[in-house]
């Protein structure tokens, strides 16, 4: 009996998460190249027509990895139980994500499922204007699949399928030549975790008066991007977040004394 790649320990940890996707017959597509190469979980954010007869036509023979996906209103929803996020996307920002093509998306992702608890989202962004910088905020590596760049167009299914392949090849490659990683490992932080420390962070530097709320969007997308780079755990997060409460304490103490 053949085996199916989607019962794969670090396979079932990556959630695809497509944003506003506009063509119904993409997410078609998008389930079969899932199909393909053992991936399962298909979460979708706002989709402009879901369900469709287009989606399950183009889905060819994935019908149970459109029936098993999620559709949710928000992107926070979708990436809060992830503790590392991709950002698939093939335009240069104005602020410097830390950057990985895919290839070393595919490596990065299986280091992190090493981890028993650990969830992995690539996001996807609209099939016109691809991911904000807001929603790239959410992500801690930016990702793109190198092409001929006299002709860089590819279609989201395509984006996919090529992940996907990725992704499973990463699996064969730590399987064959399986090295034991020594060293840190703590459960990563999650989504919802890290938005809690964001929302901390932007409060106590208003408090201690070092943030102007008027100028504080490039300065806190700078904030997300260095911390996301270092991939917090759990324990780093309630770290982080005494420190600020301590520093918030303190804030209001001197306030108190000036007055």
């Amino acid at each position: 009996m053949l085996e199916d790649y989607r019962n794969h320990t670090k396979l079932k940890k990556i959630k695809i998460v497509l944003f506003e996707t506009s063509h119904s017959g993409n997410i078609g597509a998008i389930a079969r190249a899932m199909k393909n190469m053992g991936l399962s979980q298909l979460v979708l954010v706002n989709p402009k027509e879901f369900p469709s007869q287009m989606a399950s036509a183009r889905a060819s023979g994935a019908a149970d990895v459109l029936d098993d996906a999620i559709v949710l209103d928000s992107l926070e929803d979708a990436l809060k139980d992830c503790n590392l996020v991709i950002g698939a996307s093939a335009r240069l920002r104005r602020v410097s994500w830390p950057q990985l093509d895919v290839r070393e998306t595919a490596q990065k992702i299986m280091a992190t499922t090493e981890n028993a608890d650990a969830q992995v989202a690539i996001l996807f962004g609209r099939e016109d204007s691809g991911l904000s910088n807001v929603e790239m905020d959410h992500c801690h590596y930016l990702a793109n699949i190198p092409t001929n760049p006299v002709y860089s167009s590819l279609n989201i299914a395509a984006a996919v399928q090529v992940f996907a392949y990725e992704c499973l090849m990463a699996t064969d490659i730590v399987v064959k030549n399986k090295t034991t990683q020594l060293g840190y490992k703590e459960q990563l932080a999650s989504g919802k975790q890290l938005e809690g420390f964001y929302e901390h962070l932007y409060q106590m530097l208003q408090d201690i008066e070092f943030l102007d709320p008027a100028k504080n969007a490039l300065f806190m997308r700078r904030m997300r991007r260095m911390f996301n780079r270092t991939q917090l755990d759990v324990k780093e997060i309630d770290i982080l977040r005494g420190i600020l409460t301590a520093s918030q304490r303190q804030a209001k103490q001197l306030k108190v004394l000036k007055e």
